[in-house]
């Protein structure tokens, strides 16, 4: 990776670390939503896909930034395709059918900016731009989606227990199982689908950036 992806790399870092940051000062003193008390309410912000998504590419940034030539064996190069892969699903999705549920203003909106937008912007585009390439095959892409499904499982399971659902698409209680596996299918495809054009993706770049050499 050249010193301009590891900037963009660290760059992107900073963005989800100052976003979550801000989120969670939002949140602590915030005086709506399903839970009323704190540890409660900051806690929970880590049960959003969203700060999910960020987290891991936050992390997998800053670790390239950081030691770009770190050995990558599957563990890390399956965060860092979970990281890209994620947050572009949150972009996606968020603007596409959760944009405009929220009156969001002040910090408030500056968090749902840097999470929503700024952040998956960077994220994708790094990627593209500055790799590092040769890091994705198909084993890397089926261990990819143990992630979202993990996130799929703990979500339904703990909304059994506490009665909270952290998107409307995947509220049980407003609108029924079947419902929502329907909505986390459409999902799903979408994910597989972004993991499939990676991959192809990835090895068109890699081959452009090897004959340019």
């Amino acid at each position: 990776m050249t010193m301009t992806g590891r900037v963009w790399a660290g760059l992107t870092a900073v963005i989800v670390a100052v976003g979550i940051a801000v989120q969670l000062f939002v949140t602590a003193g915030g005086t709506t939503g399903f839970f009323p008390d704190n540890p409660d309410r900051v806690l929970n912000v880590f049960a959003y896909f969203t700060i999910q998504s960020n987290l891991l590419l936050g992390v997998t940034t800053a670790m390239l930034a950081l030691r770009p030539e770190r050995p990558q064996g599957t563990l890390f190069r399956t965060l860092r395709l979970n990281g890209v892969l994620c947050i572009a699903v949150t972009g996606i999705v968020y603007h596409l059918a959760l944009a405009g549920l929220d009156e969001l203003s002040g910090w408030g909106a500056f968090t749902n900016f840097l999470l929503h937008t700024a952040a998956p912007v960077a994220g994708v585009l790094g990627w593209l731009l500055f790799g590092p390439r040769d890091r994705t095959d198909p084993h890397v892409v089926a261990w990819s989606i143990a992630f979202p499904l993990l996130w799929l499982v703990f979500t339904l399971v703990r909304g059994e227990f506490v009665g909270f659902y952290p998107y409307p698409f995947v509220n049980v209680i407003e609108h029924g199982y079947p419902r929502v596996l329907l909505n986390c299918l459409l999902v799903a495809v979408l994910f597989l689908a972004l993991a499939a054009g990676a991959t192809v993706l990835d090895r068109r770049l890699r081959r452009k950036t090897t004959v340019e050499r």
